[in-house]
């Protein structure tokens, strides 16, 4: 098939990106022949465009690497300028010079031109969290916002991928796992995109959180930006620009895939991914809203999936979490880790199997300022209940002023860190109890991160094993179909 798409069809709808469509898919999830297709874009690269909010800074500082148009038509823009927010205006500055604006958008005039934005916050909320100046192709949209001026990147799709798989990991990862990540990655944005679009058409409200006297139940799924498509961070996929090195092999992963992604019963696949299972892979409904998907179950990670895929009991979670079992993931192979785990990221070696003590006083203060609840002393953590994985979903915190359940997996990670946990895949051991009080907490830890989905750590031993890309997508999403959804 050659030739354009008009628009995108799932759940029997179009989505409209911006007022742009994209392309046309029937509810059987199979392409239309070019004379089935009314083409409404006039590039001749009718690549799907999408909106990623990079930062939002009180005064921001931006760089334009070659000339750029803006909005209303004022001649070439060129070089280093400064913008804040005036009321419901932006003031943009360069050496002197003021022009100010309702919002404003830099659009490139030839392919190679790019821009950088200065102190980009990554990681937030995480421990690596920092700043960094980063590169952007694409147009450069700017907002003014309560919080300050939001910079907004305006760029195709397979762009956006080719920065995610390097942002995401390194660039050198072998070509097995690039393609399948590429893939993934794919099919995870248009599976959100769509969602927001059906939420917004049908008037869904998408409530994350239960809490009553007892319990506070939350989770933290991506969320719906209003003035962007997806955000440049964690909580969406980590989109770093071309900050990060890209390499031949990246774009040769983006191009062999172009337009494919996974798909089950006729929809896109909302393909999730974390860094290390632990072994094994988590439902998606036991981290998120509960909406089983057939191809996010519970597996073992490893060449011998006839093993115990479901340690949810407790006696079978402790055993699990506290041994050292076979799995693709259980490498300490820092050449494949590498692949997987750019430089920051490898300021954690501990990932399969890890440790975190706790004196009394720490944890009570950790756990205070985390849940805005005085627990007081805290006197027990009981796990209450735990997806297969051996994640718990439920913990009890039992405190000498307040007795709370909380889950999920994320909102239990949060209330017991700094930061965030590695996993909640966790063995809670209390010592030096003295009337009821222990004065030491020690957390055993299995994985890093939800471990729904595919597995990094264990797709990139996978893929440098010699899997295939297909082979390592089959195995982390069973019962998917890699489709062709559009072409260039």
């Amino acid at each position: 098939m050659t030739g354009t798409r008009a628009g995108v069809y799932l759940h029997g709808f179009f989505i409209s990106f911006h007022n742009e469509l994209l392309y046309v898919v029937p509810r059987g999830g199979h392409l239309l022949h070019n004379d089935q297709a009314s083409p409404v874009l006039n590039s001749n690269k009718d690549i799907p465009v999408i909106t990623v909010g990079i930062s939002t800074q009180p005064e921001l500082r931006f760089v334009l690497h070659g000339n750029f148009t803006a909005t209303g038509g004022d001649g070439s823009f060129s070089g280093e300028y400064g913008a804040r927010r005036s009321g419901y205006l932006i003031e943009i500055e360069r050496e002197g010079m003021l022009r100010t604006e309702p919002g404003i958008t830099f659009s490139p005039e030839r392919d190679e031109c790019t821009f950088t934005i200065k102190d980009v916050t990554i990681g937030r909320g995480f421990h690596w969290q920092r700043k960094e100046d980063q590169q952007f192709r694409g147009s450069l949209k700017l907002l003014p916002t309560d919080e300050g001026i939001l910079a907004i990147n305006i760029v195709s799709i397979e762009n956006y991928l080719a920065s995610v798989i390097s942002s995401e990991m390194s660039a050198n990862a072998s070509a097995n796992l690039l393609y399948a990540h590429a893939v993934a990655s794919r099919s995870w944005l248009l599976a959100q995109l769509e969602r927001s679009r059906s939420l917004t058409s049908e008037h869904h409200s998408y409530p994350t959180v239960v809490e009553t006297d007892t319990e506070r139940i939350r989770w933290y799924d991506r969320e719906e930006h209003e003035l962007y498509d997806v955000c440049a961070d964690d909580h969406c996929q980590r989109y770093q620009g071309i900050t990060k090195a890209h390499t031949s092999s990246v774009s040769d992963a983006v191009e062999a895939t172009f337009g494919k992604v996974l798909m089950y019963g006729g929809l896109v696949c909302d393909a999730r991914f974390s860094k290390c299972c632990g072994g094994i892979t988590e439902l998606f409904e036991n981290v998120w809203q509960q909406e089983p998907k057939p191809y996010l179950t519970s597996r073992r990670d490893g060449q011998l999936r006839d093993g115990q895929a479901d340690v949810s009991a407790e006696s079978d979670a402790e055993r699990w979490i506290c041994s050292n079992p076979d799995a693709f993931c259980n490498t300490s192979d820092t050449r494949i880790i590498s692949q997987v785990l750019i430089s920051y990221d490898q300021e954690t070696s501990d990932f399969f199997r890890w440790k975190v003590e706790y004196e009394q006083d720490e944890l009570s203060e950790i756990m205070t300022r985390r849940s805005g609840i005085d627990f007081g002393m805290i006197l027990d953590l009981v796990p209450v209940e735990r997806g297969k994985s051996g994640r718990l979903t439920k913990l009890k915190i039992v405190g000498s002023k307040r007795t709370l359940t909380i889950g999920k997996e994320l909102e239990i990670r949060r209330t017991l860190s700094n930061s965030h946990l590695y996993s909640s895949a966790l063995s809670i051991q209390r010592q030096n109890v003295k009337a009821g009080v222990p004065s030491r907490f020690v957390l055993h830890g299995a994985g890093w991160g939800h471990g729904v989905g595919m597995c990094q750590i264990g797709a990139a031993v996978m893929g440098d094993a010699g899997y295939t890309s297909d082979r390592i997508l089959s195995h982390y999403f069973p019962n998917t179909e890699l489709i062709q959804l559009y072409q260039g």
